[in-house]
């Protein structure tokens, strides 16, 4: 594998991690199961509210290519097929979803040691055009995203992110929305032993002068326990526990309440995914 500055999407991703990963207000449950020639087939349901929402997905792997179906309850079939370094360091991506006939996209992933390049574009005769890419090494990384619409002429997206490394410490500084947000993330790392960390993120929109921070910590109870715990700018405090009770099969629980408004009832979340 490349080492190096990774992909745009990587700048200040440890920090959204530790932020908002793993937080759920709605009911899911996950369930993988694996035939005998290898291939993975998984189920999973979603409740929220009074809505049910399900899906069953397959994974198949042949040498350096994947092949991912998935079906949802509207009847729209989802499918990506990847193939993984048809040349050292690059990744050919290519999906699309039934009956949606404007969805297929191309999409190139090149890793290098100083940078790192994603470029789609959809298989339509007007189709949208993205490009990310980041220059830098492991410890400063400079990149931006942008997205162009071919049938109006307009950037939809333009966005740009700079982020620093090193041992025990992420910071990050993106300009998104074509230059309204900017947005500043920190990840420290205070015992790798029992991996806990603190984080912060800072938005700040120019267009309705408005302000969110979120700060929030994790840490290993033991090697197969974790809780998580973060409160924002807006008196919104969430809180969650995730225990791995067998290889890769977790049980999480989490819950959010608004400190503004002790009276309202607070959120309760649950997901179960289970492997063999």
């Amino acid at each position: 594998m490349v080492k190096g500055p990774g992909l745009y999407s990587d700048i200040g991703k440890k920090a959204r991690d530790l932020l908002y990963r793993d937080y759920v207000s709605d009911h899911k449950f996950t369930v993988t199961t694996y035939s005998t020639t290898g291939v993975a087939i998984t189920a999973s349901g979603l409740k929220k509210g009074e809505l049910f929402l399900a899906d069953v997905s397959t994974q198949l792997k042949n040498k350096n290519i994947t092949t991912d179906v998935k079906v949802d309850t509207n009847s729209n079939v989802y499918t990506t097929i990847t193939v993984d370094e048809p040349a050292p360091g690059l990744k050919t991506i290519f999906s699309f979803v039934v009956p949606d006939q404007k969805s297929g996209k191309v999409e190139l992933q090149y890793l290098h040691e100083y940078a790192g390049i994603n470029t789609s574009i959809g298989l339509t005769t007007s189709p949208l055009v993205n490009f990310s890419g980041i220059a830098g090494n492991n410890t400063v990384a400079l990149g931006t995203d942008l997205s162009f619409d071919t049938a109006t002429g307009n950037f939809t997206k333009c966005n740009a992110g700079l982020s620093f490394s090193s041992s025990d410490l992420i910071a990050s500084l993106a300009l998104n929305d074509k230059g309204d947000t900017v947005s500043a993330s920190y990840y420290h790392t205070v015992k790798p032993v029992t991996n806990t960390a603190v984080g912060a993120e800072l938005t700040h929109s120019f267009s309705s002068n408005e302000n969110t921070l979120t700060i929030g910590t994790q840490h290993l109870l033991d090697p197969l326990t974790t809780v998580k715990a973060r409160v924002n700018s807006y008196g919104k405090a969430s809180a969650l526990i995730q225990h791995e009770w067998r290889p890769k099969s977790l049980f999480t629980i989490s819950g959010e309440v608004d400190t503004r408004a002790i009276e309202k009832s607070a959120k309760i979340g649950l997901a179960v995914a289970l492997k063999p």
